[in-house]
Parts: structure tokens; C-alpha cells; sequence
């Protein structure tokens, strides 16, 4: 079957949850069908990315979107019509002729899009298509509305009510429709929602093995740094949560491993606080750490990060919110925490119990095992699409 993949970024280098879920599912595609990528993208892509792409697709066309058409769209958008901005920063009418052209060249039996980001350019094409909607988006806006400073909120209401508009909008245009978890699954806006099939992320089982090296970390947070809910879980783990637990002990030393740090994230650095950056082979900073904290208050779909601490065999604490979407059990496979005491607790008692750790930890590594793995998750997404002729 010839596939037609279309992204709103170069799913290479995997440091952002979008392009690691659509690299994975690429690739395990690839495996029985021929698969055509057309990505957009507002920055470079280096030709190693492309090379790496190229081992799973017969053809790669790369769609640049000039920044200053990119702002002026949104201005536009923004001003004089209700389109979501999600939308609108994607979206030009030079690339849709790129993107029809290209269909029209390369005959594809099936489209998938990921993101309602690009749904426009294809929801009129008479070919066969599936969405994934990855996430409700609408409902991780509006969870960032409740702590937005006032300036924002205005702004990030307006854009809340135009993708929940647009999340229902585009729902019939398509075939298929998935998404990473069944949270998300009930929090999207249509009465068609339990149509929606759950299509969860897996994890890379050769690159997140675990290691036995030398602890150099005692707590860890992984993730986009500029990304706003993890941006807002460091700042509530370093503000709130870690002066209760260096009452305790105060020798405990956090890193926090992921690209693009932003300015209020580098201002959490210090003695007991580091701040990486980018960093090559983040599973070595997994190794090197005894345990996993992510306690986040905003945003949606599954974390990539939690997956990734699990298979290498770290106990993990997290919220409810988070854990909602993982479904692991708390105080067998996983530790939730609701309030900053909780966290603490879960933090000064692993601390404190290093057979306790052992036992989160593989108890967490078998749960991701069994119930997250690329072939798995991909192969559900692979029947949808080879089912719908």
C-alpha cells in the first residue's frame, strides 16, 4: 500500500513528542508498505535528518514555510477570521498547491495526517485518510488558561474556543480517526468521539535499556524545556516541591535533561539544581539518576517521559493527571502525587529504601513492557488504515 505521511515538522531529531511518535510509526510503516513523507517546517533540516528518513520512505518532500508569511498568516488570521491559530501558523496557500500537486503525482492509496496542524491542506482530497488528533489540544490550551498571567489569557481563551470549534469541524472529513490516549480520547469535542481509536506511543526498547552506572543525580525531570507544561512542572517541582525535601536532606541534587531551556527554566539552576540543555544520549543521564519525578499540572496526551524512565528501570513519580493516561498502579508500578506533602513523601521514602526503589522499578518496567511497544501501537494504526479501502 502506498502511504502519503503528512507532518508539520521533520520528524528527526527526536526532541519533541510529535516528531517521535510520528519517526517510530514511519518506520514500523515502512516495514510492509511504501510510505511518501511530506513535511512542513518553519527552520532548516540538516541533510543527516533526511538520510535517516530515507531508509523508510521512497520519497521525501520537505515544504519550507518562510517565517514572515508564518506571522503575517496568524496576524491575519488572528484579526479577521476564526480560524485556530494551531491552524493558521501551518497553513499557506502556496503549500497546498505544493500538496496537491504532490498527491495528484504520487497516487497514494491512503493519507495520514498527524495534527489537526495540517488537516487542512488534505480534508477536501477525495483519497482515503486518517487524522490523528495525538492529543486533545483544545483541552490542553484550556488547562493552560487557569495559570496563564492575565496578559495571555485573553489569547489563549480565543485560541481554546477556535481549536475546540475546529476539532469538531474537521472530525468528518476524515476516515479514521486516533489519538494517544483514551483521556484524550473522551476529551475531544464530537459526539462521534468513541469512533476515535486509541493509538498509544511505544518506547525504543534498544536505546532506553537499563544500565547499571554510577548515580551522580539523585532526581531527574526529561522533556522540551521549552514546551510550557514542562516548563510549569519544574518550576512547581523546584519551587514547591524540593524545599520540603531539602528540610529532609538537603544534600539531594535534581538534573533537569532536555533541549531548548527557556529563561525561566535557566533561572532555576544552582548548587543542587542542574540544567543541561540538549544533551546527545539522554538515556546515560536516566542511568546515571535514582529516580524519576514529573509532577505535571497542565497539558495532555502521554509522556514520552515516563515511558522512557520505566524502561530503563527507574521508579517514576508523577501526578494523577499524567498517570491518567499511562494507566499504571499507583504504589506497584508508578507513585502519584496530588499536592507538594505528597510528592515529598514519595521522594524522601524511595530515598530512604533503596529495595523499595528496585521493587517500583521493575514492577514499572514490566508494565511498560507489556503494554507499550511501537509494533504493538503501530500495528493497530496499520489495520485502520488497510481496513478503510
Amino acid at each position: 500500500m502506498k502511504i502519503f505521511i503528512l507532518l508539520s515538522r521533520f520528524p528527526y531529531p527526536l526532541e519533541k513528542g510529535d516528531k517521535l511518535r510520528a519517526f517510530h510509526q514511519v518506520k514500523e510503516l515502512s516495514k510492509n508498505h511504501e510510505i511518501i513523507l511530506c513535511t512542513l517546517t518553519d527552520e532548516k533540516v540538516e541533510q543527516s535528518s533526511i538520510d535517516i528518513l530515507s531508509k523508510f520512505c521512497s520519497v521525501i518532500e520537505v515544504i519550507k514555510l518562510p517565517k514572515w508569511k508564518v506571522y503575517w498568516n496568524l496576524l491575519f488570521q488572528l484579526l479577521f477570521t476564526d480560524k485556530s491559530l494551531q491552524v493558521a501558523y501551518f497553513y499557506n496557500s502556496s503549500a497546498q498547491k505544493k500538496i496537491d500537486n504532490f498527491i495528484l503525482k504520487y497516487q497514494p492509496d491512503h493519507i495520514y495526517c498527524q495534527l489537526i496542524r495540517v488537516a487542512e491542506y488534505v480534508r477536501k482530497s477525495k483519497v482515503k485518510k486518517t487524522l490523528d488528533y495525538m492529543d486533545a489540544l483544545a483541552r490542553g490550551m484550556e488547562r493552560r488558561v487557569e495559570d496563564a498571567p492575565f496578559y495571555l489569557k485573553w489569547f489563549l481563551k480565543t485560541e481554546t474556543i477556535r481549536l475546540k470549534r475546529y476539532e469538531h469541524f474537521i472530525f468528518e472529513d476524515f476516515d479514521n480517526h486516533v489519538i494517544i490516549s483514551e483521556q484524550d480520547r473522551r476529551l475531544i469535542v464530537n459526539v462521534n468521539n468513541d469512533n476515535v481509536v486509541v493509538v498509544p506511543n511505544g518506547v525504543d526498547y534498544d536505546t532506553y535499556k537499563h544500565k547499571e552506572l554510577t548515580k551522580e543525580y539523585d532526581l531527574i525531570f526529561t522533556g522540551n524545556m521549552a514546551y510550557p507544561p514542562n516548563v510549569d512542572s519544574v518550576i512547581y517541582l523546584v519551587n514547591n516541591i524540593m524545599p520540603l525535601v531539602w528540610k529532609e536532606q538537603p544534600n539531594i541534587k535534581l538534573v533537569i535533561v532536555g533541549a531548548q531551556p527557556s529563561s525561566k527554566v535557566l533561572k532555576l539552576k544552582s548548587n543542587r539544581v542542574i540544567v543541561t540543555g540538549w544533551v546527545e544520549d539522554i538515556s546515560q543521564y536516566y542511568s546515571k539518576s535514582k529516580i524519576f519525578v514529573a509532577p505535571m499540572q497542565i497539558g495532555t496526551g502521554l509522556q514520552n517521559k515516563l515511558l522512557e524512565a520505566m524502561a530503563m528501570k527507574i521508579p517514576c513519580i508523577t501526578s494523577e493527571l499524567a498517570n491518567n493516561a499511562l494507566g499504571a498502579n499507583h504504589d506497584e508500578e508508578i507513585l502519584i502525587g496530588n499536592s507538594e506533602i505528597d510528592y515529598t513523601h514519595h521522594i524522601i521514602r524511595l530515598m530512604k529504601d533503596v529495595n523499595l526503589q528496585k521493587e517500583i522499578a521493575q514492577k514499572g518496567y514490566q508494565f511498560v513492557k507489556e503494554n507499550y511497544t511501537w509494533e504493538g501501537s503501530t500495528s493497530v494504526l496499520e489495520n485502520l488504515i488497510t481496513s478503510t479501502q
